[in-house]
């Protein structure tokens, strides 16, 4: 029995290994480079909803997290850096950062896209050095698939995220309790 507590714990510290390896590559990222895979997520994610490229032209402010890195077992965790977009130009640099605790296993990457469709939904970004999503406006969690019989006059809230580029396996993708912070580039 030992055994298998064991082997248990050495997958699990090879496993973290590796997320911390990865981690650490996303930390590294220079402001170009993100802006650069932002780009890219950005103009992947318009060619796959019509949906996500019409409240781009209306949003008052884009935020793309193009690379995120997420996995556990027990004890989860995520991180990716992101670009604020503002008519179309980088304005402002975030990282994304949550940890969880349950039954979990895996590892994931993946990204996100922040659409904030009025001006108080801006003004929340800077309201606080950091904010955590689920606490303040209300965020639609768009699916990719079914937006596309959405139109900007069905899509009435103040701030949309839709998911992109998924790879890996992990159990489920949620906003909910990811704090989001302001950082230098």
């Amino acid at each position: 029995m030992r055994y298998v507590y064991l082997k248990i714990i050495i997958l699990m510290l090879l496993f973290t290994g590796g997320i911390l390896i990865n981690v650490n590559s996303t930390v590294a990222a220079t402001a170009e480079k993100i802006d650069r895979e932002a780009q890219s997520t950005l103009i992947s994610l318009y060619e796959k909803s019509p949906a996500a490229k019409a409240l781009g032209e209306k949003a008052k402010g884009i935020l793309i997290f193009p690379g995120i890195v997420k996995g556990g077992f027990i004890i989860g965790g995520q991180y990716g850096e992101g670009v604020l977009l503002k008519d179309g130009k980088p304005f402002a640099y975030y990282n994304t950062v949550q940890l969880s605790y349950g039954f979990q296993a895996g590892g994931q990457k993946y990204g996100y896209v922040l659409f904030f469709m009025s001006d108080s939904a801006m003004s929340w970004i800077d309201k606080s050095d950091g904010w955590e999503l689920g606490v303040g406006p209300s965020i639609v969690v768009v699916d990719i698939g079914t937006a596309k019989a959405a139109t900007t006059t069905t899509l009435q809230s103040q701030i949309y995220a839709f998911f992109i580029n998924q790879k890996g396996l992990m159990g489920g993708l949620g906003l909910q309790g990811t704090k989001i912070t302001k950082i230098k580039k």
